[in-house]
């Protein structure tokens, strides 16, 4: 596989996770519990950590929620992001309670009544805050969420453009204080807007970028659109942390945002699955076994590759090139290859005990 060229942008730093440079694209997620429930929370956050979830964001909705952060923070083990909207008071609480990263919208913070003074000295009090505790902030510009003046410009359609536009007024006006910890976000729910709001914007600046196609929908057409839209990105060496946004619980997001990673050869981690569709040729249920294999994915932390053959046509070829493979033969029994080396013939009852034993011993 050709390796990707990234492209080159400041590295910001979120707790001990490094975004941006040359450093491991990261994977994230956000929770969808009432984050004043700090015990499901924290129970929620640990779950999504140990499926590689490596920075983990909640929403901030009210004050009370802000005022949880630290005793959430106490308990988990990684980077804890705050996700604000309208209230400038609950980042500044957010950042006192020690939170490793803030997310906001300059454009709507301060809500729909305050003046467009007011919205700039309350980003302001934001920024210098962040400055003082060495608070990265994450611009997040939706397509739900443009400025009026901007939806007038562009006749009421959300361009790729004007996300843009949106992106940069945010960013100058942040590094008018001589605040650089930035990380952008340009998010739409049409994946080819937000594709080519980052080809443009990555021409205009150095800031690392936050990946994600929002409001994406449900499993299926959530996965096809996240993976069409962050992966031709990251093929083009755009993109330096992400987060796939499924309606559902997210434990989902960070096993599909692993899986974008790992195909496109930028990570390493756990399972690699490979295998084939099934016809009339296949001897064992590939499809069983599969699924049985998936079971395990938070449980292997070593990079490992196993191929689910039905029959011998491609199964050989699969069996010289991954870790171990198991490839449908006669009377329904499996040939076991270790390293592209033939081991032994299994058994139909035998396939899922024998992966079993081998996998908890990895």
């Amino acid at each position: 596989m050709k390796e990707i060229k990234r492209r080159k942008t400041r590295i910001v730093k979120v707790g001990d996770v490094k975004i941006g440079g040359n450093n491991p694209i990261s994977v994230q997620s956000m929770t969808n519990t009432d984050t004043r429930n700090i015990k499901a929370t924290v129970r929620q956050i640990k779950e999504l950590e140990k499926a590689g979830c490596e920075i983990i964001r909640v929403g901030l909705p009210d004050m009370e929620s802000a005022k949880v952060i630290r005793k959430i923070k106490k308990q988990i083990s990684i980077p804890l992001v705050a996700d604000i909207h309208f209230d400038w008071k609950i980042a500044i609480e957010a950042i006192n309670q020690g939170v490793d990263k803030i997310r906001i919208n300059p454009g709507n913070i301060g809500g729909s009544a305050a003046s467009p003074r007011e919205r700039k000295e309350r980003v302001k009090a934001i920024v210098e805050k962040a400055g003082k505790k060495k608070i990265p902030i994450r611009i997040g510009v939706n397509s739900g969420s443009l400025e009026k003046d901007l939806l007038k410009k562009y006749k009421d359609k959300v361009t790729a453009e004007a996300l843009v536009e949106s992106a940069m007024r945010s960013v100058r006006f942040l590094e008018r204080f001589n605040f650089y910890d930035i990380i952008v976000a340009l998010k739409s729910t049409d994946v080819l807007t937000t594709v080519r709001a980052h080809e443009i914007l990555a021409k205009k600046g150095d800031w690392p970028f936050h990946l994600g196609i929002t409001e994406s929908g449900m499993a299926r057409t959530g996965i096809v659109k996240s993976s069409i839209g962050i992966g031709s990105l990251l093929l083009k060496g755009i993109g330096d942390t992400i987060r796939v946004s499924l309606s559902g619980p997210p434990l989902e997001e960070v096993k599909v945002g692993w899986e974008i990673l790992k195909d496109l050869g930028l990570r390493e981690k756990g399972l690699t699955i490979i295998s084939c569709p099934t016809c009339a040729r296949t001897k064992i249920p590939v499809a069983e076994i599969a699924q049985y294999l998936e079971g395990f994915s938070d449980l292997v932390k070593k990079p490992i590759e196993i191929a689910i053959m039905g029959c011998i046509v491609n199964g050989l070829g699969e069996a010289r090139h991954t870790d171990l493979a198991f490839v449908g033969m006669e009377n329904k029994k499996a040939a076991f290859f270790k390293k592209g080396k033939f081991v032994k013939n299994i058994g139909p009852k035998e396939i899922k005990p024998f992966l079993k034993k081998i996998l908890y011993q990895r």
